[in-house]
């Protein structure tokens, strides 16, 4: 016990054995709800679920564990919220990808991160954006998160007169979803039983899955169809107990078939579109990491400028690491979760709280039965759309003190991010907007030569994506 006193610095930073304990347990409940949806969202597109399940669990437990001796940081890692939904609707689904080749562009995007990270270039990057538009960037990432949400919950579906339309109510699927997302929110209000309120996703995610599962079981039992509703493990044919699948996944799948890394890199790297899809990453991680990396800091009270600065220059190594490790392992990009400060508000304040997280995810990753009741769109929306708006109420607020090109841009990023379901097009819009917003305002010097730098990128690809 004196060892890991000494080594985790409890004095120092006014914890205990115990509080780490509790915290982390704490966080791992905050945060599981990514297993089951970084499955189903991976599996929707042709990964193998389990694999991603247990790929997720893996990544997660090595990343945490990093994170924990190395830097000894209370923030734990996993698959990122929006960068998996950009993984799975963009670089896969709408540009055409095989999975395994939009995991080669996740591995890609992250040496570019981590080689950004090694140099004062990462830091020059995000004050590059200006404050309003980075806010919009996230703000927009969770609109996405939320659409996606919503779409496949069937609350809100195509309608030929106009694009979309409410969801069929009389769909059981679409009631269970419902009835999850507003047992969510309605929870998180709760403010009469604080702990309810920090754990309003997962209670909820929980509640609707049993509800889930009990019609479904009685709709069967009847001889009906689940209509949407999730089945029951025993029901599920699905389901396997342990380690399964992970080789589909694993270093792209090269131990279960093999594959072709000439044509699969021609064809990642041949498209205009991909280049865009890198810096959409790249941008994507830095901010998100950022955030994350100064929010646990501020939660936990550590002083970045003194003691602890040495803490959070590693830490901020270990993102860099973990962000390729993602697309390696079979899962999207790895990045820090805000949901560590779930665990830090019970008296975590070192990184032991996330190696204990990290360790139970690792168990949870043989235990994919138990979370294939959560892989159905029906339940998993729930968390869609509770993190999305989550997401978005984090960073609103800054966008709503900017005013004249820095506003519009703003609004711009976010409404062109959720329509044109695509991360991607949308920041690479409103960055343009605003380069050209600026110029017409007479600001030009303003604007620093990496914005230029990007802008014209982004411009560069729009016509050779055009072209080709």
């Amino acid at each position: 016990m004196d060892v890991l006193r000494r080594f985790f610095r409890f004095e120092d930073r006014g914890t205990s054995f115990k509080n780490e304990i509790l915290g982390g347990l704490l966080t791992f409940f905050a945060t599981l709800y990514i297993l089951p949806v970084e499955s189903a969202m991976l599996g929707s597109v042709g990964l193998n679920a389990s694999g991603v399940f247990f790929a997720t669990a893996l990544s997660t437990f090595a990343v945490s564990l990093l994170m924990g001796l190395f830097a000894n940081y209370p923030l734990i890692l996993s698959s990122g919220m929006g960068l998996n939904a950009f993984f799975a609707y963009t670089v896969v689904q709408n540009s055409g990808l095989q999975p395994a080749e939009g995991m080669i562009l996740i591995v890609v995007a992250g040496l570019l991160y981590l080689i950004l990270t090694l140099t004062p270039v990462r830091r020059l990057l995000v004050n590059a954006i200006p404050s309003g538009l980075r806010s919009a960037i996230t703000v927009g990432l969770g609109g996405f998160v939320l659409f996606v949400g919503l779409v496949n919950a069937g609350l809100v579906k195509d309608d030929p007169s106009t694009l979309i339309t409410l969801g069929d109510f009389s769909s059981p699927g679409v009631l269970l979803a419902s009835f999850g997302i507003l047992l969510a929110f309605g929870l998180s209000a709760f403010k009469r039983f604080p702990l309810l309120q920090k754990f309003a996703l997962p209670l909820s995610l929980l509640a609707t899955a049993i509800v889930g599962v009990a019609a479904s079981s009685i709709i069967l039992a009847a001889g009906g169809e689940s209509q949407g509703l999730p089945l029951a493990p025993w029901d599920d044919p699905g389901a396997s107990w342990g380690v399964s699948g992970f080789g589909d996944v694993f270093l792209f799948g090269v131990f279960e078939g093999g594959l072709d890394w000439g044509k699969a890199l021609g064809t990642v790297f041949g498209r205009p579109d991909s280049y865009v899809a890198l810096f959409s990453i790249v941008f994507l991680s830095l901010f998100n990491a950022t955030a994350c990396l100064f929010a646990t800091a501020k939660a936990a009270g550590l002083d970045l400028e003194g003691k602890d600065r040495c803490s959070y220059r590693r830490a901020m190594l270990v993102d860099g690491i973990a962000s390729p490790l993602g697309g390696l392992f079979g899962t999207s990009s790895l990045t820090g979760f805000a949901e560590s400060t779930v665990g830090i508000s019970f008296g975590a304040r070192t990184g032991l709280s996330t190696i204990v997280a990290g360790f139970l995810f690792l168990l949870s990753g043989f235990l994919f039965p138990l979370f294939s009741v959560f892989s159905y769109s029906s339940v998993n929306a729930v968390a869609l759309v509770y993190v999305g708006v989550f997401i978005m109420a984090g960073s609103i607020k800054e966008v709503a003190k900017e005013d004249g090109s820095a506003l519009m841009a703003s609004l711009l990023t976010v409404m062109s991010m959720v329509l044109t379901y695509s991360l991607a097009s949308g920041m690479a819009i409103g960055v343009i907007a605003y380069v050209v917003m600026q110029l017409f305002e007479g600001k030009a010097k303003a604007i620093g030569w990496p914005l230029y730098l990007l802008a014209a990128l982004f411009v560069l690809s729009f016509a050779l994506e055009a072209a080709f």
